[in-house]
């Protein structure tokens, strides 16, 4: 495999230069000494930025090594979940986002409290969980993805990869706010789609286009395989999208009606992504954003996926391997290679310079994701739960607080990387759908639930909340405690773990949704005053009077504390400071703290759309919508293309 030599380092140089540059640039100009500001870019950020934010949130480390990856290993079937997220983003502009601007929430567990009249145990518990699945499913696996390929590109060891990834995000993290995640984002999605497509047709070409691919890839076996087996030989259904309901990897019936529930939680209902849709000035650009980012999602399975197949036809012997000897001598694990798909692409096929651009491209989609995921995992300790613990908290401290929350996800983040690597049998995307399938479908439920039904409660959001969770951490739970039978081995597991996680997500969602509406429809109605702007029915109710017995949640009192956080004295001690207190406090923003003065949203003109944009922004989005069913029609049709 090719070494990296001046111009690939050149490369990776100016890359840090220019996320260095962009980074400085928006710490001078974002508001990072309020919470609004820190948290939520102060809400005044245009629809492209919002856009390209979106999809660089999503387009982490771990689509570059497992996405590319699960192409590798089982073909065209993983870029289902991209086109699954084309349609759900249009569902987050046209249902769910108009209902969170409208309420005037800063992170989604505050309009659960706001909807549900006031009551703090819903919106604590899905605090913590999502703070777990960010631990499970993005912070982890994205260090341990992104360490995977400098480790193979650079030959570091995984932990001082990973050493290394921290200190370069924490700088854009700590330093800047959500201003700097979404310019930099904004950045990285440029380079990222810039290097995936030099890549992709590079790699095409070397295969011979697609029909070299269909007989390349079919042909991939390893020279080293178990007698008797069929194990490392290519799927018979490798070029099928939407598989056979029984025996198909990504079963049809199970993707439709249970995978579809698990990505609407993190599409539609999770901080992450929603946090950023938030920042946009207005309704019309917050669903153009969604646009641009359903466009934009369109291009993983051409960029990532099929090269990912290339990979494999390319070589057979090492991101094929079958037998575990053979797996542990190229990639020391015995589960597989095919994680290693993209870094081999890269280090074997792109000339000199490219490789150092492919390396630049890796650790904008790992900074990106990880800035993304820290900000937002900050946010909703900081906004949901630290006021718990100290309600008369100032700006100062809240903004402190969620710096340190930082550290502590990291700390835990590299804990469990050792237990990815061993769980995720060689699959690293198939880990993080099939970890959101036991924990997800219980959340999309109730958000769903809270935005469509007037009637539900929060006593039937609870505990259906709580019994949706039960039954998947079971599932979760008995994942871990059993190990997968090898390639050839007897299944002897429990019935309960052999069932297909899509299919088991079915349970878990019904299991809520039979729960939540049960409870409600035995107990009270909701106060009418919960329903002002928190369903898609009332959101335009903006009577005064009534408006006035919202119940005030946690974050507005913290908003409303922050007047007195600035006083004479406090500007008189910092100008007095030393000269490296005063760098600190830039650093950090506390330079700058603000009066939280920003004009209460307007609801009117928050939810306003004139005629010509609602056109223009629903047009598209049909048009988003028809071009992902045709191509899950056309990749699903079983025939060869």
């Amino acid at each position: 495999m090719a070494t990296l030599n001046g111009w690939d380092v050149f490369a990776v140089v100016a890359y840090f230069i220019l996320v260095i540059g962009v980074g400085v640039y928006s710490m001078w100009v974002s508001k990072r000494g309020s919470v609004n500001g820190y948290f939520l870019a102060g809400r005044f950020m245009t629809f492209i930025p919002v856009g390209a934010s979106v999809f660089a949130s999503n387009i982490g480390s771990e689509h570059f090594i497992g996405l590319v990856g699960s192409g590798a290993a089982s073909g065209l079937g993983v870029g289902a979940f991209e086109l699954d997220a084309t349609i759900l983003l249009q569902l987050l502009g046209h249902v769910f986002i108009p209902v969170y601007i409208a309420s005037q929430v800063s992170t989604l567990p505050e309009y659960m409290e706001r909807r549900f009249g006031g009551k703090k145990r819903i919106k604590l518990y899905l605090t913590f969980l999502s703070i777990i699945l960010y631990i499970f499913t993005k912070i982890s696996v994205n260090l341990y993805s992104g360490a995977l390929f400098i480790e193979r590109a650079l030959n570091w060891s995984l932990y001082v990869s990973v050493v290394g990834i921290l200190l370069l995000t924490a700088l854009t993290t700590i330093g800047g706010g959500l201003t700097a995640v979404i310019y930099t984002d904004t950045l990285q999605t440029i380079i990222m789609l810039t290097g995936a497509a030099i890549v992709a047709g590079k790699s095409m070409v070397e295969i011979g286009g697609w029909n070299g691919l269909q007989e390349r890839y079919r042909a991939a076996i390893p020279n080293v395989t178990y007698p008797g087996t069929e194990c490392g030989y290519p799927r018979s259904d490798a070029f099928v999208m939407l598989r056979d309901p029984v025996k198909g990897d990504i079963p049809w019936p199970g993707f439709i009606l249970g995978q579809f529930p698990s990505s609407t939680w993190y599409w539609c209902a999770d901080q992450m992504m929603v946090q950023r849709v938030l920042s946009a000035k207005s309704l019309s650009h917050a669903q153009g954003a969604l646009v641009l980012a359903g466009y934009l999602k369109l291009l993983p399975l051409f960029l990532m996926v099929v090269p990912g197949m290339v990979a494999r036809a390319l070589f057979p012997d090492t991101v094929g391997c079958a037998t575990e000897e053979t797996c542990m001598n190229f990639c020391d694990s015995k589960a597989g290679c095919s994680n290693l798909a993209y870094p081999e692409l890269v280090m074997t096929l792109m000339p000199t310079g490219l490789r150092g651009i492919m390396i630049a491209v890796m650790l904008a989609a790992l900074m990106s994701d990880l800035t993304s995921i820290f900000n937002s995992a900050s946010t909703l300790f900081t906004m949901d739960v630290w006021p718990l613990i100290r309600k008369k908290a100032k700006t100062r401290e809240l903004l402190l607080v969620g710096r340190l929350f930082v550290v502590f996800l990291t700390v835990i983040s590299v804990i469990w990387i050792p237990l990815i690597k061993m769980l995720q049998g060689g699959q690293l995307f198939v880990y993080i759908q099939s970890i959101s399938a036991y924990l997800a479908p219980p959340i999309a439920a109730v958000y769903f639930l809270a935005i469509t039904c007037t009637w539900i409660n929060e006593k039937g959001a609870f505990f259906g909340l709580c019994a949706g969770s039960v039954v998947g951490i079971v599932r979760m739970l008995m994942e871990f405690s059993y190990s997968a039978p090898k390639c050839g081995e007897e299944d002897t597991r429990p019935v309960i773990i052999t069932v297909h996680y899509m299919y088991y997500a079915i349970i878990v969602f019904w299991t809520t949704i039979i729960t939540t509406v049960t409870t409600s429809y035995f107990t009270e109605r909701p106060a009418p005053e919960c329903l002002i702007n928190t369903t898609i029915w009332t959101k335009r109710i903006v009577d005064e009077k009534e408006a006035k017995k919202v119940p005030e949640t946690i974050e507005t009192s913290v908003r409303n504390s922050g007047k007195d956080d600035v006083c004479d004295e406090d500007k008189s001690k910092e100008n007095d400071a030393p000269a490296y207190v005063k760098v600190y406090n830039w650093i950090c923003g506390f330079s700058s703290l603000e009066e939280e003065d920003e004009e209460p949203i307007d609801i009117i003109k928050s939810v306003y759309q004139s005629r010509n944009m609602k056109y223009l922004t629903r047009i598209n989005s049909a048009v988003i919508i028809s071009f992902g069913v045709t191509l899950y029609i056309l990749f699903s049709c079983g025939r060869d293309l």
